[in-house]
């Protein structure tokens, strides 16, 4: 009897630190726990901060380094980032994980619903109450797909920053709270958290919310969420996602045609490349953060 009940007691303790382990284990995913074809780790890992936990390439920030040794061609990335945002809209809806684009991706919804041809990475926003279901049930699974043209499918990983427990912008090593990882070419998809911002609200804001990455919005700017289409798949994109686009890149980034040696086709709703004759030297400038515009009516059908 005194045995069984060790032993149940033993069980009970296992199973709970299973349960909360997401928000205790710091340690990074190791390059020998999820290696896959490479023969080193070509992560940043040795030269960021021992605080940091995901480690981008030594050769490019938008791939993981623990999967790929080098970039790959534009012609090729595009197709592997749609895969990349089909596959996680896909598997998001499967479990039950709301998600919206945003950032670049969703500049690049608001042009054609297709990522940008220059994109390198792709953006999207979860809710405090969905990074920690994904912590807590989903955490370095692994999903197969089975892809049209590709031979014995792609492999994904969710991989969820241990850090998302920690909701101030002072942890800035660790503004990304998850990730969504194409295994084959290191490509991924950042996943960023959308919380309360007590601190604003306190002084009056209703309705404030913040990312640890500094971005801040409204409730009334996010929600509710609006159904559309993105590369071909059902995607859900903020209420005021005109306003956002406006107030992050400036009211340019809806109109301009020219843009990283490409130009809008309105008839073929495609960024087409220009001639190297045509081409001039592309303009970067950072997200702008302005005062807030004045509102403007929204139709509710996109």
């Amino acid at each position: 009897m005194i045995v069984r009940s060790t032993v149940r007691q033993c069980l009970t303790t296992v199973l709970l630190l299973l349960l909360f382990l997401p928000s205790f284990v710091l340690c990074d995913a190791d390059f020998i726990d999820v290696r896959t074809n490479l023969d080193r780790d070509r992560s940043g890992k040795r030269g960021d901060p021992k605080d940091k936990y995901f480690h981008e390439s030594t050769f490019h920030p938008h791939y993981d380094g623990r999967f790929a040794a080098k970039e790959i061609g534009k012609e090729e990335r595009l197709p592997h980032l749609t895969a990349l945002m089909q596959t996680f809209l896909a598997t998001m809806a499967d479990i039950g994980a709301e998600t919206w684009i945003m950032h670049g991706t969703l500049l690049g919804w608001w042009w054609n619903q297709k990522i940008l041809p220059w994109d390198s990475d792709i953006d999207v926003q979860v809710s405090e109450h969905t990074i920690a279901f994904l912590a807590r049930y989903y955490n370095m699974t692994e999903y197969h797909f089975r892809l049209p043209g590709v031979e014995n499918g792609r492999n994904y990983l969710l991989e969820v920053n241990p850090h998302f427990t920690i909701r101030g912008v002072e942890d800035s090593l660790n503004v990304i709270d998850a990730r969504w990882i194409d295994t084959e070419t290191g490509l991924f998809i950042d996943i960023s958290t959308v919380r309360a911002n007590y601190t604003a609200r306190a002084e009056g804001v209703e309705g404030a919310l913040m990312c640890k990455d500094r971005h801040h919005y409204l409730e009334r700017d996010i929600f509710p969420l609006r159904d559309s289409f993105f590369e071909g798949i059902h995607v859900k994109i903020p209420f005021e996602y005109a306003y956002l686009l406006e107030e992050e890149y400036g009211e340019k980034s809806l109109t301009l045609t020219v843009y990283e040696h490409h130009q809008f086709n309105h008839t073929s709703k495609l960024w087409e490349p220009l001639p190297p004759s045509n081409r001039r030297p592309s303009r970067k400038r950072p997200p702008m953060r302005r005062p807030p515009l004045p509102k403007k009516p929204l139709n509710d059908i996109i």
